[in-house]
């Protein structure tokens, strides 16, 4: 659980990669890869090749009030 709220964090945190259109439900996600908290990196296909995988976006988590 601790291992994919990090990569949630670091996949809000991370740079926007520029898409060129909305994401359709049931679309297959583009592979990305985000650095890890325990180092190295993490890559999305990486991730799926373990299991089914959530990725959440809080865009107010961090931030004051």
């Amino acid at each position: 659980m601790l291992k994919l709220a990090s990569f949630m964090i670091a996949a809000a945190l991370a740079s926007p990669t520029v898409v060129p259109h909305d994401p359709l439900v049931g679309a297959k996600a583009p592979d990305f890869t985000l650095p890890s908290d325990r180092g190295g990196t993490v890559a999305l296909h990486e991730a799926i090749a373990k299991g089914p995988v959530v990725l959440a976006f809080f865009p107010k988590a961090f931030t004051p009030g």
